[in-house]
Formats: structure tokens, sequence, C-alpha cells
């Protein structure tokens, strides 16, 4: 196996001293790319017990407590690009820097395939860059606010993810990190494009709500995506990691 990238070893090591155990969570992110567009793909999802996201209203802070926010943005700083979707935007007006860690902001991507999300939000403001990626057809100008606008074609309702990734390789963003939300992380998924997943679980019960992933059908157990895990507390939430090795899909073909 390669050695992992000395920067992100740096990264990684200006953690919290009370995270020095986690190298078995983080160690596994650091290596280089094995699928052959070259790029690392990390899916992340925090969840309630019952495996929703947010609220029916879309209110999701905090579903996860403390610990789970510093790993968020500590996945940020090892990554190049971090991706959401337009619900995420809309509901939260995330910033999406590293604020709680040491280590840089990773470059924003905003998937709006219809280009809905007006150009007032953090991310379309403020540094650092962001790219908002739309339909082809979507139309618009070439900039929204200060972000620079994608254009690619549409793809199983939304855009080409592989075209996607195929661009950002293109610019030297190789590791990307989605961060959200369900939609857009169960994209990825259902097109095997995730090389590892983090699902972090709080003790939490909802009742209703946003569900986490929403995915084809199935018609029996058989057919649904099984894999392996490791359990890692973040108290007082526990977090999963899987990987996936973009092996698999949830359905066949």
């Amino acid at each position: 196996m390669d050695d992992p990238t000395p920067e992100l070893w740096r990264v990684l090591l200006q953690r919290d001293p009370a995270d020095a155990g986690r190298s078995a969570l983080y160690g596994p992110l650091l290596f280089p790319a094995r699928a052959g567009d070259g790029c690392f793909i990390l899916g992340r999802i925090a969840q309630s017990l019952d495996s929703r996201i947010a609220a029916a209203t879309g209110a999701s802070r905090w579903i996860s407590g403390r610990a789970d926010i510093v790993h968020t943005h500590r996945l940020r700083a090892l990554f190049d690009a971090i991706v959401v979707g337009a619900g995420t935007v809309r509901a939260d007006d995330p910033q999406l820097t590293t604020r709680e860690v040491e280590g840089p902001s990773p470059v924003r991507v905003v998937i709006d395939t219809n280009r809905r999300l007006h150009a007032n939000h953090r991310v379309f403001r403020e540094a650092p860059e962001t790219i908002l990626v739309t339909a082809a057809d979507s139309g618009g100008a070439d900039m929204h606010g200060s972000a620079r606008v994608l254009r690619l074609p549409r793809r199983d309702e939304g855009v080409d993810l592989p075209a996607l990734l195929a661009w950002l390789a293109g610019r030297g963003l190789r590791r990307v990190f989605v961060e959200g939300g369900g939609i857009t992380v169960s994209r990825f998924l259902a097109a095997g494009l995730l090389d590892r997943l983090h699902v972090t679980i709080a003790p939490l019960l909802m009742g209703s709500g946003v569900p986490a992933f929403t995915l084809p059908e199935i018609a029996a157990p058989a057919e649904g995506l099984r894999f392996d895990w490791t359990v890692h507390p973040l108290s007082p939430d526990v977090l999963l990691d899987i990987p996936l090795a973009r092996t698999h899909r949830v359905l066949p073909g």
C-alpha cells in the first residue's frame, strides 16, 4: 500500500489531543485513491436512531453532538472539495469551513440541478471558493454571487456525477467529501461512487422527518447493499465507518 500523503498526516496530527486514539478512524482516509478516476470519495450522514437527518420542517441542528461536529470539520480539513446538495444549503445556510479544527477549508461544491438557490446564501458570498453545479439546460449567468457555475448533463434525476468527479480531478481536487444531504449522499451511493461511508447515529428518536437515505426500492433483503463496518464512539453518539471501495451498487445493473 502506498504511503499516506505527508500533508494529510500533518493536518491529522493537529487534531485535538483527546482524539489521539482515533488513527484507526482517520488513517484509512489518508491513502491515495485507487479508483480509475483518481478520486477518493467519502460520504457522510449524521442521523437519529430512527434514521432521520432532519425534522419535517428541515431543521437539523443539532441531531449529533459536539464530538461529531468536530469530526465533520476535521474531515473537511482532510479533503480537497466538499459536496453538498441544494437542500442542505437551503435548510442550514452552512459555511462548510474548518472553523473547529486546524487545517485548510476545502473548495465548496453545491449541486443545485435546477438552479433554484438564491445567491444570498453564505457559500455564495464568503470565502473559500465555491462551485455551483447545475444541469446544462438550467440557464442563468456563469456566476452565482461569488460562485462559478459548472454546467453538467442531467443523469438519474440529478447531474452526471462521474462527469463532476472528472471535472474536479482535472482541477487537482481528487479527495472529495460528500457531506450531505441524504439525497446527495444516496445518489453517490446508488451510483457506486463512494469509497467509504461515515454514518453517525445519535441516541435520539424523532418519529418523523427527513430520511437519511433515499434509494431505489428492492424486492427482497438479498438485493440490498450489505457491508462490513467498524464502530467508533463519538460520545454521546456512535460512528459507523463503512468501507465500500465502489464495488457495490444498491441494485444490480
